[in-house]
């Protein structure tokens, strides 16, 4: 086994959805005089290992379940490919997570116990994404919970951390991250419908089809277009930074959304994953500049 195999588990293309809203959420503590950098350092770390124990149990779960076979077309899955036994990966989650409540512990000293609250809060849906008697993605939940975690509360967290307090304007800037951080799953299950459906994974693809999808994709970028738009209106963002992020967002909106709209193959849906992910990473950079310079 090697490192290698451990890198590809933890899935890098889904890494700046962990990135992101950290990003912005110090921004907007910047824009406050309230920067805090190791408070930010920390946020991060708790959102990486987060994602990654989070990717760890969907390996690890999909396995179990059967949604992982070998009609399955796209990256391989470390457990289901035979390169890291079951409980070696189950193993290796709780590890991450144990890691993952440590740093959030550290993050106490600034926000108080509602962190706490929001870490445990964190960890558990990201086991119960795929795993435990109700798993969220297996019921067409995993697109709100990425959304949520992964949009509004880090954004807010990472704010409330080194502010003191949870913004509006932190969670408008949430929804842009949160929704392009949740297209990053839409392509991953409209690439995966037919074998999902199969292994009674119930994404909203296999519920409610590929038509549905297309439209969540769109609404999820035009979403990161209005959001620096309302927060320049706001006093939140510098207007002309903002307009740069708007008119480049509406330029990926309508490439991705093309490119989603014509992908007629698994290898496809694989090369859009790629560009959504790099996507969300640009856009967290850009709406972070946006809000930081005044």
């Amino acid at each position: 086994m090697t490192l290698g195999v451990w890198l590809e588990a933890a899935r890098p293309r889904t890494l700046p959805a962990a990135l992101a809203p950290v990003c912005v959420g110090t921004a907007l503590a910047a824009r406050q005089d309230a920067l805090i950098w190791p408070a930010a350092a920390a946020c991060l770390g708790f959102a990486l290992l987060v994602q990654i124990g989070t990717n760890f149990a969907n390996d690890y779960y999909d396995f179990l379940k059967g949604a992982d076979t070998a009609e399955r077309v796209g990256p391989r899955r470390a457990v289901a490919s035979g390169l890291i036994a079951p409980g070696t990966m189950r193993a290796a989650m709780i590890a991450v997570f144990a890691a993952a409540f440590a740093v959030g512990l550290t993050l106490l000293v600034y926000g108080g116990w509602p962190l706490l609250v929001i870490g445990v809060a964190s960890i558990l849906c990201g086991v119960a994404y795929t795993g435990g008697p109700y798993p969220l993605a297996y019921h067409g939940l995993g697109d709100v919970f990425v959304l949520v975690f992964f949009g509004f509360v880090a954004v807010g967290a990472t704010g409330f951390v080194q502010t003191g307090s949870l913004t509006a304007t932190a969670l408008i800037a949430g929804a842009g991250v949160g929704g392009l951080a949740a297209n990053i799953l839409v392509v991953n299950n409209y690439r995966d419908v037919e074998t999902d459906a199969k292994a009674g994974k119930r994404t909203l693809v296999v519920k409610w089809g590929r038509g549905y999808a297309r439209m969540q994709f769109a609404a999820a970028h035009l979403a990161a277009v209005g959001v620096p738009v309302v927060l320049a209106w706001r006093g939140g963002a510098n207007q002309v930074a903002a307009l740069v992020v708007a008119l480049a967002a509406g330029a990926a909106a309508f490439c991705q959304i093309r490119q989603l709209r014509r992908a007629q193959s698994p290898a496809e849906c694989i090369a859009l994953l790629g560009k959504t992910g790099r996507w969300l990473a640009v856009y967290g950079v850009l709406l972070s500049a946006a809000i930081w310079v005044r």
